[in-house]
């Protein structure tokens, strides 16, 4: 399941490239898919993540979806405690990068879906 995490940054890079974007927000699309995925791989305990990568000319929209059940933190896990930390501050950084995020949890999985804009109107 690790795997998924380059191989979707890799996808984004590709899709990227075959719309010829330019390259700021190839790298902002491959960060936020990369941390979408990861997020679902390390809390979701889903066997699948699904990542969509649509282009409408001025913006990307991401959606990343699993099949688990979002798991509670555990006290291994690493929290963003102050601004130095390395660990949990992916959603942040993916809101940061985006002009929304919205994310749908449900007995089905975790849907999280993100725009980036790359194109004036």
């Amino acid at each position: 399941m690790a795997a998924a995490v380059p191989e979707a940054r890799q996808f984004a890079r590709n899709v990227a490239r075959r719309w010829v974007l330019p390259e700021d927000p190839t790298a902002t699309l491959s960060l936020v898919v990369s941390e979408l995925v990861t997020n679902a791989v390390l809390h979701s305990g889903s066997e699948d993540v699904t990542t969509l990568i649509v282009f409408d000319g001025l913006d990307v929209t991401v959606e990343v979806t699993d099949s688990g059940q979002w798991l509670e933190r555990g006290s291994h896990r690493r929290v963003a405690q102050d601004e130095h930390a390395v660990f949990g501050r992916g959603l942040d950084l993916v809101r940061a990068c985006t002009s929304w995020c919205t994310i749908a949890s449900s007995g089905a999985g975790t849907r999280v879906v993100a725009r980036l804009t790359v194109a004036e109107p």
